[in-house]
């Protein structure tokens, strides 16, 4: 579990931006997900992290890979915006101009939704940071209203504020700051994407393109996504090349070009092909290792066990109460590279767990352990994944 900072470094440190490098980058769809990620992973204080966010910049909110949110080290966010949020953001603007058409009676919505975007990008620059309530009432168009599923309970008419301000994050043109309460909050301030990545510690080193409209116009997609392919392959290798196209949200044709670019190799996984890095003579957290026992708690959505599609090899049979109907995993429980069990937090603030397999008294007592350390870290903090989990509705009543 080296690679995927879950055992004790050799000189006992690592921070929260090596954690992101080593996983790529942390989920962030669920706003607590990075938090406890970190937590596992370093053992740091949550002004850590956020001095890392919000001071330092050295890691930075994006959407990336399968139209999710990470926490990503700044320096790679041109690596990530090409090779992954490019796209993505294409087919948010699609999606939004044909809703706008077919539900909010806009003709030609393209130019009116450029012209919204601009609008909200100059009040954004000129307040230098606003939640999204203030730049609707500084671009009242941002308060227009769809009508979703009508003839369902659930259905309703939406402000398109959050669609815009997604597919202007996606674009480049702004990024997320500081959340508007605590760090379990899900509501943030914007801002615009040129001033914050200047600001970043690394925004030498990333490349950022900040003198431009977003980052790293004019880097080459087919690039990128080499580079992404290469440092996924370093962490999660080897694996199928099924597993790569999942994780990055490719097409086929993109996996297989981005593969071509690179110096890999074939890998048999238990009878399964697989691929890793030609280089790598020590591959990492990869169905072929096998770790030194470590007990650790990871929350639910961690980039660990969502690194991978096919997760039999160290899931086994515990997938039907980890995971929710729509393939979000929750709360799990790892030893020596295998998932365990699952835990929770109690209303009362304990932290429980529940085993699926005996792993023997050492697992039993270091997990025991790392429950503790879990429950003084949270002290009065009540955190609910986003996406439940059977085991954890049950283990938290």
């Amino acid at each position: 579990m080296d690679r995927h900072r879950l055992s004790v470094p050799a000189n006992g440190v690592v921070s929260v931006a090596d954690a992101a490098r080593a996983m790529v980058a942390l989920h962030a769809t669920d706003p607590a997900t990075v938090y406890l990620s970190a937590w596992a992973r370093t053992g740091c204080a949550a002004a850590d992290l956020e001095e890392a966010l919000y001071e330092s910049r050295r890691l930075v909110r994006a959407l990336g890979m399968r139209r999710t949110m990470w926490v990503v080290p700044a320096a790679h966010l041109p690596v990530v915006q090409r090779a992954c949020t490019d796209d993505v953001a294409r087919r948010l603007r699609r999606q939004l101009e044909r809703d706008l058409e077919r539900l909010g009676g806009i003709a030609n919505a393209g130019p009116w939704l450029r012209d919204v975007g601009e609008s909200v990008v100059a009040a954004l620059a000129a307040r230098g940071g606003a939640a999204g309530a203030e730049l609707s009432a500084d671009e009242p168009r941002l308060r227009t209203q769809l009508v979703y599923a009508a003839d369902k309970s659930y259905g309703g008419p939406q402000n398109i504020t959050s669609r815009v301000l997604m597919l202007l994050s996606a674009e480049g043109l702004i990024v997320r700051g500081r959340p508007r309460g605590g760090w379990t909050s899900g509501t943030f301030t914007y801002h615009p994407a040129r001033e914050w990545l200047d600001g970043a510690a690394d925004a030498g080193a990333a490349g950022s393109g900040a003198g431009k409209d977003g980052p790293d116009a004019d880097a080459d997609p087919d690039a990128a996504r080499a580079e992404l392919a290469r440092r996924w392959l370093w962490t999660f290798g080897p694996a199928p090349v099924s597993d790569l196209q999942w994780w990055g949200g490719w097409t086929k044709t993109q996996t297989k070009a981005a593969l071509a670019s690179l110096p890999v190799t074939e890998a048999d996984l238990d009878g399964q092909p697989g691929v890793m890095l030609a280089d790598d003579d020590d591959p990492g957290d990869g169905p072929a290792d096998g770790p030194a026992p470590v007990a650790a708690l990871l929350p639910a959505l961690d980039p660990t066990p969502m690194g991978w599609q096919e997760r039999a090899w160290f899931l086994g049979p515990h997938a039907p109460v980890l995971f929710d109907r729509t393939g979000n995993i929750g709360p799990t429980v790892w030893w020596a590279g295998q998932v365990i069990g699952g835990w929770a937090q109690r209303s009362s603030g304990e932290i429980v767990f529940r085993l699926l397999e005996d792993a023997g008294s050492d697992a039993v007592a270091a997990v025991e352990a790392e429950a503790a350390k879990l429950e003084s870290w949270l002290g009065p903090l009540r955190v609910t994944p986003r996406f439940r989990a059977p085991l954890e509705r049950e283990l938290s009543a």
